[in-house]
């Protein structure tokens, strides 16, 4: 290293010393690239770095430092202060946050790190994943109201004014200078070289060597599969080396696939251009480089990276680079060296464009001065970027343009890029040139047949015009406005373009044969919506730029010759009112929904009106507001006649332009400024002529004017809707006053009233209001601030969001016809406040709210509705109404026309109230009253009379109402109290006919009432039947439904109950007598469960578990060889169990035979079946509740036997324990003699257990046997399918019904399905017995009498074996040489391995025998102590822990424990800890305790016999539960005494437990041991704030990738372990099958089954299997108690602990699967997502 070193010195001083440093240095250049990047054999990266260092990089650091560069970079760092600006740049989905309350705009981020570290932490914030491209704002005072830098970053009071300008020495910046002159144009020129064969002169080699390479480019046609078989193909290599080349080549954007002479790559280069135009039509962009130009763009590209390093190092060596970046070229025509990178950014590969950005980044970016230079260079080629942008293939997050976001959104630089590069000009222009290619002969767009692709990336442009235009300037200088102005117009010539464009014409006759393009448009108007917002806001802030922007709009509105009149003026009459007018049809005439121009001047009008200049407007009077109107008006009537089916045979895109036109993301400029213009004009026109002009242009003059007649049915329906639409928009231009400058209302009264009433509709999520509301530029809908004052919110519960009701108070600003309502929500909300008015008790009128008051230049407005028109429009339909043709009227029509006289009454009320009766010149309610000379009646009497009409009882209350409302408005106009004059003239009518509806209305409710009560009755008749029908699903099963009743027995009355609730041993309680009668769900037929009739079974699900295991992500291989490790004994770690759930329904096993043929027949040809189920495996949903199942249980009747409790007794004096041991041993020692299977010696000699005669073989048998129950041949074969599966699946192996193993595995899956039960109840805290669900119970008691009976199919001797082999853990005589010691099995499925087997030494060759009801107890009663006290013994050696108890070593149980541990520490010869009784008593109770409650939901399943009542009410958990269990399973309350009464038998079999050599490991601490009770499991914690898990997520590293490419981490909820999902790096095989991280680690952490939180996209993933799995809602809510998929609305998340617990619960009760299958049959899957990759 020290020879290197000096070589490097020695070398930069020759560099130094030369006359013409770049030559030298170029020389070194050419010599050294080529023998490093060109080299025959390829290297090593490694390699390749480390000469690279040594040979180049090293001696430049130390040109560039004047000495050793590790001693130079220690002075330089001594110097130098930490930049204030991050500048981290982001790569693609990178969590950033943006502080809503802080950020100047939302493009302003910060990375995690500076956020975590900033005052935001504590603000309304909003995190989302980056594009990539952008850098951390962290620093830029510009960016942020308050909080600019974070804690790193801060400079602090002391550095505040200290610069590092200065920092670098002359010298060093020279040099500096000196080398980045002579490398950056190296740089720049191989970046953007052409020749692929040619190096420059000064580069050129003397001798040419023949090495080429084939270069194969990336693209965005061709996927990965493609080019892998392509290059397969073209250059031969394997599929792994194929998927190495297209992985880097798509990482990097190009790669050398084959080196070679010119020839063989040509040759190359043909063969892949053929192969992948077989594929596609465009062929794989490859090129042939010769060696050494490769060599040199590779090691141009290093040095980009190298640049960065060394900009790191010092301000001054950045400024340097900048320098030298941005100084012109030597003649005008040639750009500085940046702007010529930039224009070749679209040529540039990917990798070269992604070093060339981030040296940007870290260059020009972080410095204010050079950021200015270099941002005047991008908008002075910026139009060339963008075209070159346009024709590119590449994702804009790797293109050049995307840098615009960094520089237009700063508020300096954008003001002065207006006043100094027009850039608002320069980028309307871009638009303009991109889309000139549109526009038709009339100069207006025409989109048929565009390129989407290339118009999304145009529409990409807006953008940055909205972010020149984000902060409004507070000064303007004249510069300023003349540049601004220049833009605007230059704007107002694209939206010319656009105004009037796409013009539609009424179909008559036939339909449209092609649809008409209409999405342009609206991407065009969607992204100028913001722009045109943002352009008035920048004029309303100085009064000169709005008088000129005004009188601009207005000429070039004046200018667009579009829609033009075909016809000369006429006049138009009607109530002696004429308009002259020219004539115009929107059904006949051209008509275009797309007029921004005019929007724009209403928008621009109402802000004069606002500011106040409009008094300054020269000439008013030449402003035709008739003229000005017409084309907004045509628009609204094009509307109302689409909404009228009038344009039917338009076609569905007319439709959808129209419901955009009015929808959320358009309406702000097109529908609202469409009623604003009319508004305008309403203000301005004679209120007549006004309402004649929209009668005339909704084509219903004539039919008003009483001259126009049809019986056409079409046209009826047409003229009716097209009169309630136009009332309809009579409403909105009186009643939608909360428009700032129209009224008197701020932003937030306009915001308060959009969320009344969208609650009005009903209760809404907050995400759901935030769609129904419009966004402005900062994507915000100012919500926040106003939903507190109008709703409250209801949190939401384990499932669903929250919801947000809106306040009663506020109701009465309620709206029925409030504008922005579309056509569905206006019916809901309408029927919504109805149903609320009448709960109140109230009336159904929904009147109109009172509005605030028009501004005085709009006050005329309300005029329109006491003009002699609307009287006579409200006559003639109010009078249509009373002739009874109902084709002429319609209810919605009368229910607009009530509205509109509410509406003039509550005007006429306010101006009475506000003002003196002589000045209000409103005087609706005196013509109301007015007898019309023609037709003959008023408003009020028509009014009066349309009461009467029996179709319009629902506008009653509401027509009432109003002649109230006449009534109040004549008192004040008379200065009278109007409840005087009412009392005399309506009051008294009114109140018989108010009296009269309420009686109705109560005897009505009566009649509902008892309606309600009947069906009632009947329902409750029907839900009793069906209980009664399925008592599976509703009882809690025979011992529960008997809970608190005596039970039956033939002992004397005396016996209570307690004594009777044993479950075995000689005072075993009786099995209650009780049929089960069960209906079919299939058959719906009822059948009594008996064991000789057809079997009925219980739909199951089998499956491998880890829910229990105490050491995850070990799942040890399945050993059966040997014959003694699992599944013959499993080990106490439950390291994988068999699980056995039913849902709890009940078919014949016919019936559920028909049906599973069924569904293997239909599903065959299903889409993606196998997604669901696995047909191959037996798999079927349940057909009433849609789980998952892959096998059946049969339901197997408790045998009915009676106890003979005398014989019992006697049998007990002489069958004691030891003589027990002895029958049992002479029993198996005869057995094994038999079958010839070893000689081994009998028990009693060995244990010298003398005493009574001998037993012989036979003996067993003497204490009691019977007949083995029958069983009919459907239940023996369900039986056997049962099994079957569980063998199947509990060992993954091919079914094999003759296995010595079926019968293990199905007491295996007996005795884990209980522990899996009894971890639930504990984890929930229930009792144990009668809190189980009814399809959790159900299950146990089937699987237990289905383990029980299954030996009736197996081999006897293989089930004697297995007995044999099982008791030689309990009796260390009979143990074979490998048999587990004490602290090696679970003794709990030992337990049951032994009950269930032991049956089987009661057989006989000739004759079926099992043991008598009195053999069986005593048999299970010392099996249980036997396994009791083994059990015990575990606990005590693999505890450390004694808990200290207070004073209680005098009692019995503290003496029998002190006695028992003191002989077992004896037996042991090793010392153990020295403890009281009893400590040991309590820490062995507590130990033991799991293992009692399982062993008395097994013996209770088994026998049937009742528990105490006690282990009903008694919580799992809770203190006294010890002495109820000891009873209910025969044992003594002081577990202790058990030694005591077994005494002789047990001291020897303690001696040989304990001396076990396993044992004397485990407690020397050399064997890792399970303590008991066992370590309950559950989900990790998850931390409460889920930016958290997103900073554990940014600081992940994939463990087998070096790359910075984009990872998905995946956290692992059952065992916390961070993967790398859906990554190429992190494939694996299992089984031969390529399968991603978190699929490899379900396999060993869940045994297939996992759920994973994928953390950036923050949602969960369930799996089961390697080809299943489904998404589940991430248990973490935002403040408004709502789920975020994939961060969409970036709201900081909390964790909510009850989602999280119900999480936990589904996978304790093994519910994964079900869950799964259940979402995937709700969801039609139409493309399969490949669950294995993750």
């Amino acid at each position: 290293m020290a020879e290197k070193s000096v070589d490097g010195l020695e070398l930069s001083k020759e560099w130094q010393e030369a006359a013409d440093c770049r030559t030298e240095l170029l020389r070194h250049l050419k010599e050294q690239v080529p023998r490093i990047f060109a080299l025959k054999k390829e290297l090593s990266p490694p390699e390749e770095e480390t000469l690279l260092q040594s040979r180049l990089l090293h001696p430049l650091e130390c040109f560039l430092f004047g000495e050793d560069p590790q001693e130079g970079l220690q002075k330089l760092q001594q110097g130098s202060s930490s930049s204030q600006l991050c500048g981290r740049v982001f790569k693609e989905g990178e969590t950033v946050y943006s502080c809503r309350d802080c950020a100047i705009d939302p493009t302003c981020v910060l990375c995690m790190d500076c956020f975590q570290n900033s005052v935001h932490k504590g603000h309304r914030y909003k995190m989302h994943a980056s594009s990539g491209g952008g850098f951390c704002d962290c620093g830029d005072v510009e960016a942020w109201k308050i909080g600019p830098y974070c804690s790193k970053h801060d400079p602090g009071a002391a550095t505040a004014m200290v610069t590092d300008d200065c920092a670098l020495e002359p010298e060093l910046y020279e040099r500096a200078e000196k080398l980045f002159r002579v490398l950056l144009p190296y740089v720049t020129d191989f970046l953007v070289w052409e020749e692929n064969f040619e190096l420059p002169s000064e580069l050129q080699p003397r001798t040419k060597e023949n090495a080429y390479y084939c270069v194969l480019y990336n693209d965005e046609h061709h996927s990965y599969d493609h080019v892998i078989y392509t290059l397969q193909r073209s250059v031969h290599c394997d599929h792994n080396e194929a998927h190495t080349h297209t992985a880097l080549i798509d990482k990097e954007g190009r790669r050398a696939v084959k080196r070679g002479t010119l020839p063989l790559c040509q040759q190359a280069k043909d063969l892949i251009r053929s192969n992948s135009e077989h594929i596609s039509l465009q062929p794989l962009r490859v090129e042939i480089l010769h060696a050494a130009v490769m060599a040199h763009q590779t090691f141009a590209l290093r040095l980009g990276s190298w640049f960065q390093k060394i900009i790191g190092y010092s301000a001054g060596f950045r400024q340097a680079f900048c320098q030298v970046a941005l100084e012109p070229g030597s003649d005008d025509d040639t750009p500085c060296l940046i702007s010529r990178l930039m224009l070749h950014d679209a040529k540039m590969y990917k990798g070269a464009r992604k070093i060339v950005h981030e040296l940007i980044f870290c260059s020009m970016l972080m410095e204010t001065e050079f950021k200015r230079l270099f941002a005047i260079e991008f908008t002075k080629h910026y139009k060339q970027l963008q075209k070159d942008f346009i024709n590119d293939d590449h994702e804009r997050s790797i293109s050049i343009t995307a840098l615009s976001v960094q520089i237009f959104t700063v508020p300096t630089l954008a003001r002065h890029l207006i006043e100094e590069g027009n850039v608002i000009k320069v980028i309307v222009e871009t638009i303009m040139a991109l889309l000139n290619e549109h526009l038709d002969d009339n100069n207006r767009f025409f989109f048929l047949g565009y390129n989407s692709d290339k118009f999304s990336r145009i529409q990409v442009i807006f953008h940055d015009l909205r972010y020149i235009l984000i902060s409004k300037p507070s000064m303007w200088t004249e510069e300023l406005r003349k540049q601004f102005l220049e833009g605007f117009t230059a704007f107002l010539g694209l939206l010319k373009c656009m105004q009037g464009m796409e013009e539609v014409k009424r179909q008559f006759g036939q339909h449209i044969a092609v649809e008409p393009e209409w999405e342009a448009g609206f991407a065009l108007q969607i992204q100028q919506r913001h722009i045109l917002t943002m352009l008035q806001d920048w004029c309303s802030s100085d009064d000169e730029i709005l008088l000129l922007a005004f009188k601009e709009c207005h000429r070039l509105l004046m200018q667009c010759s579009n829609q033009p009149f075909r016809r000369e003026a006429s006049d138009c009459y009607m109530c002696k009112h004429i308009l002259h007018v020219r004539p115009y049809k929107v059904s006949q005439e051209p008509v275009s929904i797309h007029l921004p121009i005019s929007r724009l001047l209403a928008g621009l009008y109402v802000l004069l009106c606002r500011t106040g200049p409009i008094e300054r407007l020269p000439n008013p009077e030449s402003y035709d507001f008739a003229q000005l109107v017409e084309l907004p008006l045509r628009c609204v009537v094009l509307a109302a006649q689409v909404s009228a089916e009038m344009w039917r045979r338009n076609g569905l895109s007319l439709v959808s332009q129209v419901y955009y036109y009015q929808d959320v993301k358009c309406r702000d400029e097109m529908y609202d400024k469409d009623i604003l213009m009319l508004q305008i004009a309403a203000s301005k026109m004679d209120p007549n002529h006004f309402l004649m002009l929209i009668l005339l242009r909704f084509e219903l003059f004539d039919y008003f004017n009483g001259s126009h007649s049809t019986k056409d049915q079409d046209e009826l329906v047409h003229l009716n809707r097209l009169t309630e639409e136009m009332l309809y928009l009579l409403i909105v231009i009186v009643g939608e006053r909360y428009v700032p400058g129209i009224s008197q209302v701020s932003k937030e009264d306009v915001t308060m009233r959009e969320v009344v009433h969208l609650l009005c509709i009903e209760p809404m999520a907050h995400s759901s209001l935030v769609k129904g509301l419009p966004e402005n530029e900062s994507h915000e809908t100012g919500l926040e601030g106003v939903i507190t004052k109008v709703a409250t919110f209801k949190k939401p519960g384990v499932s669903g969001h929250g919801l947000y009701e809106v306040k009663k108070e506020l109701l009465a600003e309620f709206n029925p016809f409030f504008y922005h309502y579309s056509r569905s929500q206006h019916s809901k909300a309408e029927e919504s406040q109805k149903k609320r008015r009448v709960q109140e008790g109230n009336d159904k009128a929904l009147r109109p709210p009172v509005p605030p008051a028009f501004c005085p230049d709009f006050a005329s407005i309300v005029h329109l509705l006491c003009c002699d028109i609307i009287i006579h429009i409200l006559r003639r339909v109010l009078q249509r109404a009373l002739e009874e043709k109902t084709t002429h009227w319609t209810e919605a029509m009368i229910q607009r026309v009530l509205h509109l006289i509410g509406q003039a009454l509550l005007e006429e009320k306010t101006q009475l109230e506000d003002t003196t009766v002589e000045e209000v010149t409103f005087d609706f309610s005196l013509k109301g009253r007015i007898i019309g000379s023609e037709h003959g009646q008023s408003v009020f009497l028509l009014l009066s009379q349309i009461k009467t009409v029996p179709s319009l009882e629902t506008q009653k209350d509401m027509i009432n109402w109003l002649l109230q409302m006449f009534e109040i408005v004549k008192c004040l106009r008379e200065k009278s109290s109007p409840a005087a004059s009412m009392s005399v003239e309506t009051a008294k009518p009114e109140e018989s006919v108010q009296d009269k509806e309420k009686a109705e209305r109560k005897r009505k409710a009566e009649a509902a009432k008892l309606h309600r009560q009947k069906i009632m009755a009947q329902m409750s008749a029907m839900q009793k039947n069906f209980i009664e029908s399925n008592k599976m699903l509703y009882e809690n099963m025979p011992e529960s439904g008997q809970q608190g009743q005596p039970v039956a027995c033939s002992q004397s009355a005396a016996n209570n109950q307690r004594e009777l609730c044993v479950a075995l041993g000689p005072s075993r309680g009786p099995t209650p007598a009780e049929r089960e009668v069960l209906t079919c769900i299939l058959c719906q037929e009822e059948q009594e469960v008996t064991a000789r009739a057809p079997a009925m079974v219980l739909t199951a699900c089998v499956q491998r578990s880890t829910v229990l295991t105490q050491c995850r992500g070990k799942i040890p291989t399945t050993r059966t060889d040997d014959g003694t490790s699992y599944p013959l004994f499993m080990p106490p770690e439950l390291a994988v169990g068999t699980h056995t759930g039913s849902c709890g329904h009940v078919m014949h096993a016919t019936c559920w035979q028909k049906y599973f043929e069924a569904v293997q027949n239909t599903t065959r040809n299903r889409l993606h079946a196998e997604l669901i189920f696995d047909l191959e495996n037996g798999e079927y949903l349940c057909p009433l509740c849609k789980s998952l199942c892959n096998t059946v249980v049969p339901l197997i009747p408790l045998e009915q036997l009676t106890f003979n409790y005398e014989n019992a007794e006697l049998i007990g004096q002489h069958l004691t324990m030891p003589r027990w041991i002895q029958v049992l041993g002479a029993r198996v020692s005869g057995l094994k003699s038999l079958s010839q299977d070893n000689d081994n010696k009998s028990i009693e000699e060995d244990q010298g257990l003398g005493g009574e005669s001998q037993p012989d073989f036979r003996s067993i048998l003497s204490y009691g046997v019977q007949e083995p129950r029958k069983f009919s041949d459907s239940i023996s074969d369900m039986i056997v399918v049962c099994a079957t599966t569980v063998y199947r699946v509990g060992l993954q192996t091919p079914p094999n019904e003759l296995c010595p193993s079926v019968p293990l595995m199905t007491w295996n899956t007996c005795a884990f399905t209980i522990q899996a039960i009894e971890n639930i109840l504990q984890e929930e805290d229930k009792p144990l017995f009668g809190a189980l669900q009814n399809r959790q119970l159900a299950g146990l008691k089937a699987i237990v009498q289905f383990a029980a009976t299954q030996r009736i199919k197996s081999s006897q001797a293989v089930i004697q074996r297995h007995f044999a082999d099982m008791l030689g853990v309990l009796l260390p005589a009979m143990s074979r040489k490998n048999t587990p010691s004490v602290v090696e099995v679970d003794f709990f499925h030992l337990l049951v391995g032994l009950v269930l087997s032991l049956p089987s030494l009661y057989q006989e060759e000739t004759v079926d025998l099992q043991p008598s009801v009195v053999s069986s107890a005593y048999n299970h009663l010392y099996l249980l102590h036997l396994v009791t006290m083994v059990h015990m013994l575990q606990v005590l050696f693999t505890s450390t822990d004694f808990p200290p108890v207070a004073g209680g070593d005098d009692t019995e149980e503290a003496k029998a424990a002190a006695e028992w541990y003191s002989t077992v520490v004896q037996f042991t010869k090793r010392p153990m800890p020295e403890v009281s009784g009893s400590s040991v008593a309590e820490r062995v109770k507590r130990g033991m305790e799991p293992f009692l409650r399982c062993a008395a939901l097994f013996f209770n399943c088994l026998t049937g016999v009742h528990p105490p009542e006690e282990l009903f009410t008694t919580t799992v958990t809770s203190q006294g539960l010890m002495e109820p269990l000891c009873s209910y399973l025969a044992l003594p309350s002081n577990v202790f005494q058990l030694f005591q009464e077994h005494r002789d038998t047990v001291t020897t079999l303690l001696q040989r437990w304990s001396e076990s050599p396993v044992v004397s490991k485990a407690l020397r601490g050399k064997l890792q041991t399970v303590r008991y009770p066992r370590r309950r499991n559950r989900l990790i914690d998850l931390p409460d704030d889920y930016s958290a898990l997103l900073n554990q997520a940014s600081h992940f590293q994939c463990p087998k990738s070096m790359d910075d490419e984009r990872k998905h981490p995946t956290l692992c909820l059952c065992c916390g372990a961070m993967l790398c999902s859906l990554s190429s790096c992190c494939l694996s095989q299992v089984d031969g099958e390529d399968v991603g991280a978190c699929t490899a680690h379900a396999a060993t952490c869940g045994a297939g089954v996992g759920i994973f939180l994928r953390i950036r996209e923050c949602e969960i993933v369930l799996r089961a299997s390697k080809t299943r799995g489904s998404t589940y809602p991430a248990p973490y809510l935002d403040d408004y108690g709502e789920t975020d998929p994939h961060l969409v609305r970036g709201n900081p998340l909390h964790l909510c602990p009850e989602r999280y617990r119900k999480l936990n619960q589904l996978w304790q009760q093994h519910c994964i699967l079900e869950e799964i299958a259940r979402s995937l049959e709700v969801v039609n899957v139409m493309f399969a997502f490949e669950w294995q990759m993750l």
